[in-house]
C-alpha cells in the first residue's frame, strides 16, 4: 500500500478503516484474514494452522483517530455577511495551526433509507474552507505577546457568502450533506471533521522526510496493514492488527482500547478451540503498541532529556516511563532488544525530562485489561498534532522491518 496514497484516503477514522479493509480485501488471495469492525475501529486476525494448548496471540495496536475540528451538532451561524460552521475541539490539537489553511470536511452520514432503514456513508467534500486569524494590523502585539486562541470564538469555518438575511439562517451544513443522498432518503445525524486538504509530500533535500496532516497516527497504522499482509499463517501462534478509535479522547468509548472490543474479539475466534484460558493464552501473549513518538527538536534541544532524545532517521524509538504512562517494562523492553537486534534494526530510547508531563497510548489500557505484556513503540516525529507533521522515511521502512520479524514463524 503506498504511504502517500494512504494519507491523503485516511482523513477520517472512518475512511482509516475503509482503506485499511479494502487493502486487506485486494491483497489476500488465500482469505485467510478475518475482519471485525466497530465504527472507526478494527481489528484483523490471522488464524495459526492448528491451535492448541501452546498458542499465543501476537498483537500490534494502533489507533486510527487524530487530533481535529468537528462540526457541531447544529454548526450554523452568520456575521458580517458571512455563513461559518461552528466547530468542537477533538483531542489535543495544535489550534494555531489550523488557522489560514485550506480545509475540507469528511466523515460518515447517518440517514434513513425508502424502506426506513437506517444506513450509513462515508462523504468527503471537494470545496474549500478557511479559518482566517485576524492581520496583524488588527492584532499588533502578537509577535510579542504570542497568539492566543479561544477555541469558542477563534475556530469558525467560514462557509459562504449570505446573499440575504434568510439565506444567513439556513441550515446549510445539513443541506450540503443532504446533497450525498439519493431521493427518498433522509438525513439523521453526521460525524464531520474537518481536515488538511494540502495532500501528503516527499521533503528535505535529499527527499528524506515526510510532510502531511494525520502521521499520529497513520503512520503505525500503515506499517501494521503492509507487516500484516506479507505476514505468513503461523504454525501455532495467531496473528492480530488492532486500530482503536479514539486514543486521542482517552480511549473509553466502544471503539476505542479502554471498551470490550479486542477482549471480544479474541473471546470468539479462541475461548472454544482449546483446552487453555483465554487468560493462559494472553499471559503468555505479546503486544506492540505502535504510536508516534517525540523526535528532539533541532530548534528546541532542551525540551527532552539529554541521554533520551530521538533523532529523526536514526530508528524506531523504545518508550519508557516511570509512572507508567507507557506499558513498557523490564521485559517487554528486552524482548524489543531481542527483536531489534534480529532484525538489524536501530533502536532509540525516549522518556520525558522530570520536569514535563508525559502524554499515553493506548499500550498501558490494552495490557491492564488483558493482563498482555506490552512495550510502547513509534517512530520519531517533529509537530506532533500539528495539521500538518514531519517524520522520517527511513524510520518508517524500520518499523514495518520490525513488525515483520515479530511476526515471523
Amino acid at each position: 500500500m503506498d504511504f502517500i496514497d494512504f494519507l491523503n484516503d485516511a482523513v477520517t477514522p472512518y475512511h482509516t478503516v475503509a482503506g485499511l479493509k479494502k487493502f486487506f480485501y485486494e491483497n489476500n488471495p488465500s482469505k485467510d484474514i478475518d475482519f471485525f469492525e466497530r465504527g472507526g475501529a478494527l481489528i484483523a486476525v490471522k488464524k495459526p494452522k492448528k491451535i492448541n494448548e501452546h498458542s499465543t496471540f501476537r498483537i500490534a495496536l494502533a489507533h486510527t483517530d487524530f487530533p481535529a475540528l468537528k462540526l457541531a451538532p447544529i454548526p450554523d451561524k452568520s456575521c458580517t455577511g458571512i455563513s461559518k460552521i461552528h466547530t468542537e475541539v477533538y483531542g489535543g490539537a495544535l489550534l494555531n495551526s489550523w488557522l489560514d489553511k485550506d480545509l475540507c470536511y469528511a466523515g460518515i452520514i447517518a440517514y434513513e433509507d425508502a424502506n426506513k432503514q437506517i444506513n450509513q456513508k462515508l462523504i468527503r467534500g471537494k470545496k474549500l474552507f478557511k479559518i482566517p486569524q485576524l492581520a496583524i494590523h488588527l492584532n499588533r502585539n502578537i509577535n510579542q505577546e504570542g497568539l492566543k486562541i479561544n477555541a469558542q470564538t477563534d475556530l469558525d469555518a467560514l462557509w459562504q457568502s449570505c446573499n440575504d438575511l434568510d439565506s444567513a439562517k439556513e441550515n446549510f451544513l445539513e443541506k450540503a450533506l443532504s446533497m450525498e443522498l439519493a431521493q427518498g432518503e433522509k438525513l439523521l445525524d453526521f460525524d464531520i471533521q474537518l481536515f488538511d486538504a494540502q495532500p501528503a509530500a516527499i521533503g528535505g533535500f535529499n527527499d528524506e522526510w515526510i510532510f502531511s496532516g494525520r502521521l499520529d497516527n497513520l503512520s503505525s497504522c500503515h506499517a501494521i496493514a503492509q507487516a500484516f499482509i506479507n505476514a505468513p499463517s503461523l504454525e501455532d501462534d495467531f496473528l492480530v492488527a488492532a486500530f482503536f478509535n479514539n486514543e486521542e479522547v482517552g480511549s473509553t468509548t466502544r471503539e476505542g482500547a479502554d471498551g470490550s472490543f479486542l477482549k471480544d474479539t479474541l473471546e470468539l475466534i479462541y475461548s472454544k478451540q482449546s483446552n487453555q484460558t483465554l487468560g493462559q493464552a494472553l499471559a503468555k501473549s505479546f503486544a506492540l503498541s505502535i504510536d508516534m513518538a517525540h523526535a528532539a527538536h533541532p530548534n528546541h534541544p532542551e525540551k527532552h532529556e539529554e541521554n533520551h532524545a530521538p533523532i529523526l532517521g536514526k530508528g524506531i524509538v523504545l518508550k519508557t516511563n516511570a509512572q507508567k504512562r507507557y506499558a513498557s517494562d523490564v521485559f517487554s523492553c528486552a524482548r524489543l532488544r531481542q527483536l531489534c537486534s534480529k532484525a538489524n534494526i536501530p533502536l532509540q530510547v525516549f522518556t520525558t525530562r522530570n520536569d514535563m508531563p508525559c502524554g499515553s497510548t493506548v499500550g498501558p489500557t490494552i495490557s491492564a485489561n488483558l493482563g498482555i505484556p506490552t512495550v510502547d513503540i513509534g517512530e520519531p516525529m517533529l509537530s506532533m498534532h500539528s495539521i500538518r507533521e514531519m517524520m522520517s522515511i527511513k524510520d518508517h521502512t524500520h518499523m514495518i522491518q520490525l513488525i515483520q520479524e515479530f511476526w515471523k514463524d
